[in-house]
């Protein structure tokens, strides 16, 4: 797991790179993460909650505890060193160091615009994680997920929706941190609470008691 998340977010951060750097026209950077997104989580053989290489999505799922503690701490960590070996891939191969496509000034639309990008690549994870769909069909939601939340976000941002790849591709900010992740955590809570399958709601309130 610890491997993939790894190796996995540094393929989808050098995809994205591509895709960005050739074109400022949103769909084909969506296209490119929805569908390395999907190709990964079936080729690596991943099941269960699937594969995450975002911290955003890993931590949501970590506040419905479909993600246990350390579990998650060693994936996200696995996530930004994919991040970060995917910005010095991409050094070696350009030859000079990335410029930075964010900025350095906060700035509340590319927050929000990543915080709704996120909750609606999450949201659609958490509905394939919830309801128990097989590893296929829950890799061809996530990558679906992606490819939506990506359009979504770049209205007003990059459009990256995950803080490893930010790191990877260079867009990086407090924006770009803490949007995908505000989104992430709301993405899953919101899926969990209205549309959560009965037999899901039904452990939870048996655990309580």
């Amino acid at each position: 797991m610890t491997v993939a998340e790894f190796l996995g977010t540094a393929a989808l951060a050098v995809v994205m790179y591509t895709m960005i750097a050739r074109t400022s026209f949103p769909l084909f950077s969506a296209l490119a993460a929805g569908g390395t997104l999907a190709i990964l989580s079936i080729t690596m053989g991943l099941e269960g909650n699937g594969l995450h290489l975002n911290p955003a999505l890993t931590l949501g799922l970590w506040t419905t505890k479909k993600v246990k503690t350390i579990q998650a701490i060693v994936m996200i960590i696995a996530q930004m060193l994919g991040g970060l070996a995917a910005w010095g891939l991409l050094k070696y191969f350009l030859g000079h160091s990335l410029q930075s496509m964010a900025g350095t000034s906060f700035a509340w639309k590319v927050l929000i615009a990543e915080a709704i990008g996120a909750g609606f690549f999450t949201f659609g994870v958490a509905s394939a994680v919830l309801q128990g769909l097989g590893q296929a069909r829950t890799a061809a939601v996530a990558g679906t997920s992606l490819f939506l939340g990506i359009l979504i976000a770049s209205i007003g941002s990059n459009a990256i929706i995950n803080p490893a790849v930010a790191v990877g591709v260079q867009s990086w900010n407090w924006a770009y941190a803490a949007g995908p992740i505000i989104g992430g955590i709301v993405g899953v809570a919101l899926y969990g609470l209205l549309f959560a399958p009965v037999s899901v709601v039904a452990k939870k309130t048996t655990r309580k008691k």
